[in-house]
């Protein structure tokens, strides 16, 4: 199962955030994604967990979903970013 960082534990352990991106998803694609991810879990007789990787690295697992389902949570998942985060690209 994911840590799931809460707001305050983020500002103690890496400081104020440039930007938090909230990701939601409607309850159709919730129930399709804890399917898929809980077909994992059953293949491999509970010897590994499913979970969603994003490129910049977020996890989304089956408890996650289904505290954001019973409402306990306002988002899937929360993305923090920070001033060092942001890069530039030249042009050639």
């Amino acid at each position: 199962m994911s840590e799931r960082m809460n707001l305050q534990d983020v500002l103690r352990e890496y400081g104020i955030p440039l930007a938090t991106l909230n990701v939601t998803a409607s309850h159709q694609d919730c129930l399709d994604l804890r399917e898929r991810l809980m077909a994992i879990r059953e293949l491999s007789h509970g010897k590994e967990q499913g979970y969603l990787e994003v490129a910049c690295t977020f996890y989304i697992d089956v408890h996650d979903i289904d505290r954001y389902l019973a409402g306990e949570l306002p988002s899937l998942a929360e993305i923090y970013t920070f001033p060092e985060d942001v890069k530039t690209h030249k042009e050639e």
